[in-house]
């Protein structure tokens, strides 16, 4: 089982998830913390921004997804939103509660980050065994 969960795929899915995580991290920490963007926008803009690279990069490359109906982008755009609401939801109030003596900007900087971690996990089992499933 382990085997076949770490294959290729992951490996590119890693690959893409690197590049989106240099555009992305750019836009969420920069609207964040250079702009004065709030902690939802500057995290929603990030995915909103990337998720349009990452659908042709995991359809293509990664997975290599011949479907060419319109269920496919049904699908990823609902894998997206379950995975940053489930992601920036727990995030932010875990976070909040264990750093309830740093103020609040490092509070959410830290939270945007544990955000990304856990939005990278539970996207490449959404785009794996949801969106892009073989």
């Amino acid at each position: 089982m382990i085997k076949t969960f770490f294959d290729e795929k992951f490996w590119k899915f890693i690959i893409v998830g690197l590049i989106n995580t240099i555009v992305g991290t750019s836009i969420m920490f920069g609207l964040y913390n250079l702009v004065g963007a709030s902690y939802w926008f500057s995290s929603a803009m990030n995915y909103f921004l990337t998720s349009i690279l990452s659908f042709f990069l995991n359809k293509y490359f990664t997975f290599q997804n011949k479907d060419r109906s319109v269920w496919v982008g049904i699908r990823f755009i609902v894998n997206i939103a379950i995975c940053y609401g489930l992601a920036y939801g727990i995030a932010k109030p875990v976070t909040l509660y264990l750093l309830v003596n740093y103020s609040t900007t490092i509070q959410e900087n830290i939270a945007m980050a544990v955000g990304m971690i856990l939005f990278t996990g539970f996207n490449y089992l959404g785009q794996r065994f949801f969106t892009f499933k073989a």
